[in-house]
């Protein structure tokens, strides 16, 4: 843990870099869940197939992924984290009220792409910025604040989304439009609020070595790879959910559902994975996610639709920040950035087969067997993650997993 978290103040219990991370997630994600709850019904109503919206989000979360792991690798090795902050925060604001403009599916292809490289210059050394301002034995809670507010975000930019369409309906443009508010708010409170976690230059990082990581490292990459293969884009559901009968209007009301529950569980789930262990808690979440997809294959009612919603908030707050605090838990406190930047990378490469997988399941199958081959890989991953914990060392308390020297 850097030094100069001891000298950051509190604000509610968290140090105030992680506050205002949070309240910057809280006001990007409301700008972005604006547009990403319409975006399938706005491209379905231009006449793009299953295939191609599974593909344009597989395209652009796969190669916008691999700035994931240069941009934290490169933020441990100059020490600094916030500049990748302003430019990969700054771009997906700029980007978003463009989607107005989009009449052809290349169009909306390459916009996404511009909009996820700028999550891809900011994910890692955010998170690494989180990492670097959490005291011993809180990550697990900061990453839960940081989930909660992302989360919050995530109901409120549906919520607005679906009071647009009952006011104006297919008005889809003039919600790109009016997305780019919250995201330029966002982007005052990271240049005023947040502060550098500076680090001492004799702790950088000096080039990578796939050595400095412990072999746990891999073996949890290689069971995320596994998960996310099955992890589909979530359009799919809303495409799932609109088949079943929910009207499209109500579509974002529907989809904000699993993020109300997310941001109720979040920290408590954040928290609780610093007492009993992340693992343990991440098993649970891979089972909930396989019995939801299970769900989504076979149900034709509206209301189950609802409760699996629900569901999928759960298995979101159990898994999405605790991944990243086994991350941070795993490598050594001069390499979290690059540690994170790799796992973020990991998971958006592995995303372009498995929208491209469930896509072509999709339109060339059935409605079912995507949601069935999810569900199985979710098992498998639970599995192995049993497999883990049981091979795992005992964590004394107050103790990293992996206390290495800086090298």
């Amino acid at each position: 843990m850097p030094e100069e978290v001891t000298t950051q103040r509190k604000i509610f219990g968290f140090s105030s870099n992680v506050f205002y991370a949070g309240i910057v997630s809280f006001l990007t994600d409301t700008s972005t869940k604006m547009v990403y709850s319409v975006v399938p019904m706005f491209l379905m109503s231009i006449g793009v197939s299953k295939t191609s919206l599974s593909l344009i989000e597989g395209v652009a979360e796969s190669t916008a992924s691999l700035l994931k792991a240069f941009s934290g690798y490169w933020s441990d090795k100059i020490g600094r984290n916030k500049p990748f902050m302003v430019i990969g925060y700054g771009l997906s604001s700029l980007i978003l009220p463009l989607y107005a403009t989009v009449v052809t599916p290349l169009q909306m292809l390459l916009f996404r792409f511009a909009e996820r490289v700028g999550k891809g210059i900011r994910s890692a050394p955010r998170d690494s910025l989180v990492a670097g301002s959490t005291e011993k034995n809180e990550t697990g809670k900061s990453f839960g604040l940081h989930k909660a507010m992302d989360n919050s975000g995530a109901i409120l930019g549906p919520l607005l989304a679906f009071l647009l369409l009952s006011l104006k309906p297919d008005s889809y443009r003039f919600i790109f439009l009016l997305a780019a508010l919250p995201g330029f708010l966002g982007m005052v409170v990271l240049i005023l609020g947040i502060k550098e976690a500076g680090k001492k230059k004799e702790s950088l990082i000096q080039r990578f070595k796939f050595r400095d990581f412990p072999k746990r490292f891999y073996l949890f990459l290689a069971i995320i790879f596994i998960f996310t293969l099955g992890n589909s884009t979530d359009a799919l559901l809303m495409v799932k959910a609109n088949e079943v009968g929910v009207k499209v209007t109500f579509i974002p009301l529907v989809y904000l559902i699993s993020s109300v529950v997310s941001v109720v569980l979040a920290i408590p789930f954040g928290a609780l994975s610093d007492r009993i262990g992340r693992e343990k808690l991440l098993v649970a979440g891979f089972l909930i996610y396989a019995g939801v997809y299970f769900g989504f294959g076979f149900t034709r009612n509206i209301d189950t639709i609802v409760i699996l919603f629900a569901l999928y908030g759960v298995y979101s707050a159990s898994t999405d920040g605790v991944q990243k605090a086994l991350i941070s838990d795993l490598t050594a406190k001069n390499k979290k950035g690059t540690g994170l930047g790799i796992y973020h990378a990991l998971i958006g490469i592995t995303l372009l087969p498995a929208s491209l997988i469930a896509g072509t399941l999709y339109d060339k199958i059935n409605s079912s067997i995507p949601f069935y081959f999810g569900s199985a890989t979710a098992v498998l991953s639970a599995l192995l993650m049993m497999v883990f914990v049981i091979t795992g060392p005992k964590k004394r308390e107050g103790q990293e997993l992996c206390p290495l020297p800086a090298s």
